[in-house]
């Protein structure tokens, strides 16, 4: 199944700097610094991307990352200000678990999850990274997380058999051929 391209310049979209790190490279006059910034933008209605950028400036670096952040957007599904289900999700040592919360209860949720959440536009939720707490590989287990997510009209369609769609649809015309007796 092939994902659709979304397209940042129709959307309204905020970024957020999840994590900067200077990097030295050793050459023989000394070191040679440059950056590298994590970062994620999303419309705060469900859509969200993440993207890296490394440069020899942080400003440089930082707008390298927001426009591969918006080359990488993907939509999941939101419900009120929830997710729909809960979801475990790996990503190299980061294993991350989402559970959707009640109304009211706000983002509960490590640093890079919490930023990935907060761009997103998820409002309520629960959850917990375990293993690695590189940032880097937090965003895209959350990422990856919410891409799993599955819409729930979707899942009862999976779920119900062939058979009862069809005995259903036979009970219905039944029960219009009864009404005309």
């Amino acid at each position: 199944m092939k994902r659709q391209r979304i397209n940042p310049n129709e959307l309204n979209l905020k970024d957020k700097v999840v994590y900067i790190n200077r990097v030295a490279k050793v050459v023989k006059g000394g070191r040679r610094f440059s950056f590298s910034a994590l970062v994620v933008v999303g419309n705060e209605a469900g859509i969200v991307g993440v993207g890296k950028g490394k440069a020899a400036e942080v400003p440089d670096a930082i707008r390298k990352a927001i426009e591969k952040a918006k080359k990488n957007l993907i939509s999941f599904p939101l419900k009120d200000t929830t997710i729909p289900h809960r979801v475990e999700y790996k990503y190299g040592a980061t294993k991350i678990v989402i559970n959707p919360a009640p109304k009211g209860t706000g983002i509960i949720a490590g640093g890079p999850a919490r930023a990935v959440f907060e761009v997103a536009g998820v409002q309520d939720i629960v959850a917990k990274v375990l293993g690695s707490h590189n940032p880097f590989n937090s965003v895209k287990a959350t990422i990856g997380a919410l891409k799993t997510l599955k819409e729930p009209s979707s899942v009862t369609k999976l779920r119900a058999k062939p058979s009862d769609i069809e005995t259903s649809e036979e009970n219905q015309t039944v029960s219009e051929e009864e009404k005309t007796l």
